[in-house]
């Protein structure tokens, strides 16, 4: 028999779930009602009782034992003297290695710092180029309760030739800052950041070129912890995407702002036993909304483990303004080579996706997989001219026989598309890796021959005449000048854990 009180609690329990149903049926965006194109990539919502957990405690313990081992070996490297780089900061005085033909030469963004993780976007429209990084190794910016490590910014004002000092991003209170990504706006020329303090995804914003920024912006409302966003923002800078790995198993998010990035909703927009890992997004001109993501399955729980077979390269759109999502499967793969070096995951190299889409609202989607399990991993393009309806088969852009890793993708004119990867040099030498660009003048459907544009041979004990020893982040970027030159970022270090730095190269 239950007591008043019991009955009490029960009826207040009762009240509370009938509330949390009517709410959620209420602002929660619906997936999108496309059974036939669901149906057929196979993608009837799985229930979310049945995913598999993610320990957000173990989560914290990992960032934090990433950042100590980092640290470490910053420390280390700096005592035995094989800390920093030399090359200068500016193309102006010269490479150390002759350039790559039509490229600048190669430098890094600071020479006596350990960087990882670089993001890069450049104003269509004036001389403006934006540059970020996590920085290890340094001093906290702001005394007191303050980020280690910071988001450092860096700024050119005439194309990527030269680049002013580095400063944080935001000097904000709270945990190590992480994952920064970098947009501007196309018709306004503002400039829209995210990045995580802690497993939180921040919005700030700049409307002087980077002079000020804005308070930042909560994005994830109550998902209870998030990791890995990108960015995706309309040309007028009104909507503004933002998708992220969620609590329970990986499942993916997309928060999304009307207002400019004042407020955010979030759509948790599948429910999966896969873990999805989002790297890239778009909106195209007539305000379509594409998101790159590679899902994975783990062997245990969450991002735990090694990896079972298969990947799938998903593409989430939405052409209704964020109100209803697609998830589309664009490709197949195997994941490849485990990460062996110091401090790394064995899916290291696995899992990466972009997209992007040019002035004519045709896509480009390159993502990195194997065709055997375990096997060395390319880079494979594919193209749709339907609003990512139907794709074209994919094909290898990256060099036979290597192991590559980490695309990058940017579009500007109707077919102009410019792609850069990590690939090791070779015969897949996983301790020797370079960053290869290519161009395509007609949508992807053919390709220029690939030039090798980190031409450095010196400035840091991991650069050889063979390339760097390790590619130094989940991620670098390519973007495109107003001159219409093609800047490109990336990360190269000693090992997984470093020290490392972030490096830039750009077209003549």
């Amino acid at each position: 028999m239950t007591t008043a009180r019991e009955r009490l609690g029960l009826l207040i329990g009762a009240l509370i779930a009938i509330l949390a149903f009517v709410t959620v049926a209420t602002i929660t965006p619906r997936l999108a009602d496309q059974p036939s194109e669901l149906a057929r990539a196979g993608l009837a919502p799985r229930d979310a009782d049945t995913q598999p957990g993610l320990d957000a405690n173990e989560e914290q313990e990992e960032q934090a034992e990433s950042v100590r081992e980092r640290t470490e070996a910053w420390e280390a490297a700096r005592r035995a003297g094989t800390a920093g780089q030399t090359k200068p900061k500016s193309y102006l005085t010269g490479a150390a290695a002759p350039a790559a033909t039509g490229w600048l030469g190669e430098i890094p963004i600071d020479t006596m710092v350990d960087d990882w993780e670089p993001a890069i976007a450049a104003d269509p429209n004036s001389s403006y180029v934006y540059l970020l990084t996590t920085r290890y190794g340094t001093a906290k910016p702001c005394p007191g309760n303050c980020p280690s490590p910071w988001i450092a910014l860096t700024i050119s004002a005439d194309n990527g030739a030269t680049w002013g000092a580095v400063r944080p991003l935001c000097a904000c209170k709270g945990g190590g800052q992480f994952d920064p990504i970098i947009e501007v706006v196309p018709d306004t020329g503002e400039v829209y950041s995210l990045f995580m303090i802690g497993f939180n995804v921040w919005f700030v914003k700049s409307a002087d070129h980077g002079a000020t920024w804005s308070a930042p912006v909560k994005t994830w409302g109550n998902v209870s912890w998030n990791d890995k966003p990108v960015i995706a923002v309309s040309d007028d800078g009104r909507e503004v995407y933002a998708a992220f790995n969620g609590p329970t198993g990986g499942d993916p998010w997309i928060a999304r702002s009307g207002d400019a990035g004042a407020t955010w909703s979030q759509v948790k927009v599948i429910d999966s036993r896969r873990y999805v890992y989002a790297f890239d997004a778009d909106v195209a001109s007539d305000g379509t909304v594409y998101i790159a993501e590679s899902s994975l399955e783990y062997l245990n729980a969450g991002n735990k483990g090694p990896l079972g077979p298969g990947v799938e390269e998903h593409l989430f759109i939405s052409r209704d303004h964020g109100a209803t999502w697609i998830d589309k499967i664009v490709a197949r793969g195997e994941p490849g080579l485990a990460c062996v070096a110091a401090g790394c995951h064995p899916d290291f190299y696995t899992g990466h996706a972009v997209v992007s889409a040019d002035d004519a609202g045709a896509l480009v989607f390159l993502y990195d997989a194997a065709t055997t399990f375990g096997d060395k991993q390319s880079i494979y393009a594919t193209r749709s001219t339907d609003q990512g309806r139907t794709w074209s088969t994919p094909i290898v852009v990256s060099t036979a026989g290597e192991t590559a890793t980490t695309p990058m993708v940017e579009s500007g004119a109707a077919g102009d598309v410019r792609i850069a990867w990590a690939e090791t040099s070779g015969g897949g030498n996983v301790d020797a890796w370079n960053t290869w660009y290519r161009r395509s003048a007609n949508g992807g459907s053919t390709w220029s021959t690939p030039v090798r544009i980190s031409d450095a041979t010196s400035g840091a004990v991991y650069k050889t005449a063979a390339g760097y020893a390790e590619v130094y982040g989940d991620y670098g970027e390519i973007a495109i000048t107003s001159t219409g030159k093609s800047i490109a970022t990336w990360g190269e270090g000693i090992t997984y854990t470093g020290p490392g730095g972030s490096w830039v190269n750009r077209e003549r």
